[in-house]
C-alpha cells in the first residue's frame, strides 16, 4: 500500500497521523510521529495536525495526542511552545470563519444557517467561529492540507458518511481531485480497516462518480 498513488511521504504520513488521532490508537501515533519528523514534517506541521482534529474529535480525545506530541517534540531538543500560528480573536474569529467556511463549500453554508431552526442556529454559529474561526485560519498548514486532514479524521471516525460527503466537496472545491482522496483512503486502510475503507470509498463514489 506503501507503493500505491501519487501521495508523496511527506503527505503520506500526515494523513496518516490524524487518522491515528481519530482511531485514538496512541501508541501507533508516536512511532508514525517520529517517522514524520524523519522524513520533514515540521514541528509546526505536526502540532497542526493535531490542533485540526480537534474540533472533529472532540477535545477530551485529543488531550493525549498533544502532550505526547509535546513530549516527544521535546525529547529531540525542540524547544516549545512553538510559535503561535493563531490569526484571530475572540472578535474576528466568526466572521473570519464564516469567510473561510464560505470560500471551501460555497452558497451551501448560507442555506445552512436559513434552514436551521431557531434554536439550533447557535450550532451553526459554533460551526463558523470555533472548527473554522479557531482552526482552518491558522497558519502553518494551507487550506487544501487542511481539507484532506480533515477528511482522513471524519472516515477515521466512522459513522459520518453525511459529514463525510460534505467534506469530500470540499476537498474537490480546494483543489483535491478523486484521485488524491482515494490515494489517501488507500493509505489508511491498514490503519482503519476495510469496513470504513469501503465506506469511504461509497461516499467518494456518491459524490465524484466515474
Amino acid at each position: 500500500m506503501i507503493s500505491y498513488g501519487n501521495l508523496d511521504t511527506k503527505t503520506r504520513l500526515m494523513v496518516i497521523l490524524a487518522s491515528l488521532i481519530a482511531s485514538q490508537t496512541l501508541s501507533e501515533y508516536k512511532v508514525m510521529l517520529g517517522a514524520a519528523l524523519n522524513v520533514g514534517v515540521t514541528p509546526i506541521e505536526v502540532k497542526e495536525i493535531v490542533y485540526q482534529s480537534v474540533p472533529y474529535v472532540g477535545m477530551a480525545k485529543a488531550f493525549d495526542f498533544i502532550h505526547a506530541t509535546n513530549e516527544i517534540l521535546e525529547s529531540r531538543g525542540i524547544k516549545l511552545p512553538l510559535e503561535s500560528q493563531s490569526t484571530t480573536s475572540p472578535e474576528t474569529r466568526f466572521e473570519k470563519g464564516l469567510e473561510v467556511q464560505k470560500e471551501i463549500f460555497g452558497d451551501i453554508i448560507d442555506k445552512m444557517y436559513e434552514a436551521a431552526p431557531a434554536d439550533q442556529v447557535h450550532i451553526q454559529k459554533y460551526l463558523s467561529g470555533n472548527c473554522f474561526g479557531d482552526y482552518y485560519t491558522r497558519k502553518g498548514l494551507d487550506i487544501k492540507t487542511r481539507e484532506l486532514l480533515t477528511f482522513s479524521v471524519i472516515l477515521s471516525l466512522g459513522g459520518c458518511e453525511p459529514q463525510l460527503k460534505g467534506h469530500i466537496q470540499g476537498n474537490l472545491n480546494v483543489g483535491n481531485d478523486k484521485e488524491t482522496l482515494l490515494n489517501a483512503v488507500t493509505q489508511l486502510l491498514p490503519y482503519i480497516g476495510y469496513p470504513r475503507t469501503l465506506n469511504a470509498i461509497a461516499c467518494l463514489n456518491e459524490v465524484i462518480p466515474d
